[in-house]
């Protein structure tokens, strides 16, 4: 008589990346299905972890609060932000390599689309969700301007350059992602970030903290005061006459 083969041991889900992307997932989706049909304040614990068929203490594992489970694997994805910045090339253009952070953290939102939309309409309804959606975004902009006072670090102006270009490259983020959601996932998103990146890019192209008393001696300035009732054509005529004798 033959032995009965040993079933091979089931893993479980939350062992694995993959199973813990899942169990996360179905935990938020579980617990803004609750929000939307009896209210955020009237949801527990309990039932957003029975709801998706887990226990309490699954739950707690992967979120502190039912305010975390609304956004779930952000500490994850800031984390490898931060990774990515720190192993970026230091001799690469850093608005480039904010770009392709900034589509990294785009792509968590593309993801999980259903987990993304019902996030939106969460968050617009509950202002203590808001709340924490602002704070987190506080944070990607906080990394991202860290990274550029490493990389403008002694130039003029390289402290204040860092904040404006990190909250334009996360306001064009967010811009792009606030258009993809009230399409209800429809757009290209990533090639909208890319468009949107690039008018970044060219609106940061200028020479940045030029002191434009500081002209060279070569350089001249033309200044033509007319009167404002003389007609177009004599304005004209008084700037063209100028610049001619600076030629």
């Amino acid at each position: 008589m033959s032995e009965a083969a040993t079933p091979a041991p089931r893993t479980r889900s939350g062992r694995t990346p993959h199973g813990r992307r899942r169990v996360r997932s179905s935990l938020a989706l579980a617990a803004m299905g609750l929000f939307g049909e009896q209210g955020f304040e009237a949801t527990t614990v309990d039932q957003i972890a029975e709801a998706a068929g887990v226990g309490r203490r699954t739950f707690f594992r992967y979120f502190r609060s039912k305010e975390d489970v609304v956004f779930p694997g952000h500490d994850e994805r800031l984390a490898e932000v931060v990774e990515l910045l720190a192993a970026a090339d230091p001799a690469a253009d850093p608005l480039a390599v904010l770009g392709r952070t900034a589509e990294v953290v785009l792509e968590m939102y593309l993801a999980e689309p259903e987990v993304s939309l019902k996030r939106f309409e969460l968050t617009r309804e509950v202002s203590a969700l808001r709340d924490k959606e602002i704070a987190s975004i506080d944070r990607y902009q906080r990394v991202f301007a860290r990274y550029l006072r490493g990389r403008y670090a002694g130039e003029p102006g390289g402290d204040l350059r860092a904040a404006v270009v990190a909250s334009a490259v996360v306001a064009a983020h967010n811009h792009v992602l606030r258009q993809w959601l009230k399409s209800g996932g429809e757009l290209e998103a990533k090639a909208l970030l890319r468009e949107a990146l690039q008018q970044v890019t060219v609106a940061m192209s200028g020479q940045w903290g030029r002191d434009d008393s500081a002209v060279d001696a070569g350089e001249s300035v033309v200044v033509g005061v007319v009167r404002t009732a003389a007609p177009a054509g004599v304005v004209l005529k008084h700037l063209e006459e100028a610049l001619r004798d600076i030629r």
